[in-house]
């Protein structure tokens, strides 16, 4: 009995956008009309012209006025209460049975006001709280629908983000040399470390779960614009380019920071003028 009741209290999503809603409201109010207007489904055949006339429009009327009511009107007059951060499946299974009472009892007077002295038969009020359930239950239809679709666009665009960070990650990153023999294509995430050193580079990568080293003659330059398009492998130094997800531990000195990887005997420095980048790329 606890779970069902913590089950109610679980989140729903309210459906909140009232510009939408206005869309709904006019599509259920002309639906309700057509489906009276052509099947008359509480048997209205017997009466005069007018009578049938007046009904259809007066409780077409009435369901758009409630609608309107319920979906637009009170959520702009009680903001807190219609919180989408609030919202739960308690509050939108009341929500949807205020709907239906409201609507059902408001047709059960446009009814009886307009047909004047006639006696209402039990099944007429089941009919009329028949047709009532109709929008309510088409609403509750089409905000499943709506969210669903949302969803499944959510998760589109997700998994186009996650595709291309995917492609990014296995995007393979050139390294020219002056020499042709010395040149490297190699993963961007495997790489752990680029150094200058003099008229050469190192490049510092694992392959097959070990550390290797790579040397060719370039320039830090030319590895930065190589890795441009990777945003985790970052200029630190004049000396260095890391792979800020390979970074073991960071120390700080007076000149900067040290980066500490593993297998690899030294420290990449992360001079003064790189320390705001390095930071906003690790936070």
């Amino acid at each position: 009995m606890k779970r069902a009741f913590r089950f109610l209290n679980k989140p729903y999503p309210l459906n909140d956008d009232l510009k939408h809603n206005a869309k709904i409201i006019l599509f259920l109010s002309i639906g309700i009309f057509a489906f009276l207007f052509a099947f008359q489904p509480i048997g209205i055949s017997s009466f005069t012209k007018n009578e049938i006339i007046y009904l259809v429009f007066g409780l077409a009327a009435t369901i758009f006025f409630i609608l309107t009511l319920n979906l637009i009107v009170l959520p702009s007059m009680f903001p807190k209460f219609f919180n989408t951060n609030k919202w739960d499946i308690k509050r939108e299974i009341f929500w949807n049975i205020w709907m239906l009472l409201s609507i059902s009892s408001s047709a059960l007077l446009v009814y009886s006001k307009i047909l004047g002295e006639i006696d209402i038969q039990f099944s007429d009020v089941l009919k009329i709280i028949l047709i009532a359930s109709i929008p309510v239950a088409l609403l509750i239809t089409i905000n499943h629908d709506r969210l669903l679709r949302s969803n499944l666009k959510s998760a589109q665009l997700l998994n186009k983000k996650l595709i291309e960070k995917k492609e990014q990650f296995q995007k393979l990153v050139h390294f020219e040399s002056e020499y042709k023999n010395d040149e490297i294509t190699l993963k961007p995430d495997a790489i752990s470390v680029i150094k200058s050193a003099d008229n050469y580079i190192e490049i510092y990568y694992e392959r097959d779960g070990t550390l290797r080293k790579h040397i060719i003659r370039s320039t830090l330059n030319k590895a930065e614009t190589a890795t441009r398009e990777c945003d985790f492998l970052i200029r630190c130094h004049r000396s260095y380019i890391v792979n800020i997800k390979r970074i073991k531990e960071i120390q700080g000195n007076s000149q900067g920071y040290k980066l500490y990887f593993d297998h690899i005997d030294f420290p990449a420095q992360v001079s003064q003028m790189y320390i705001s980048e390095f930071k906003r790329h690790i936070e």
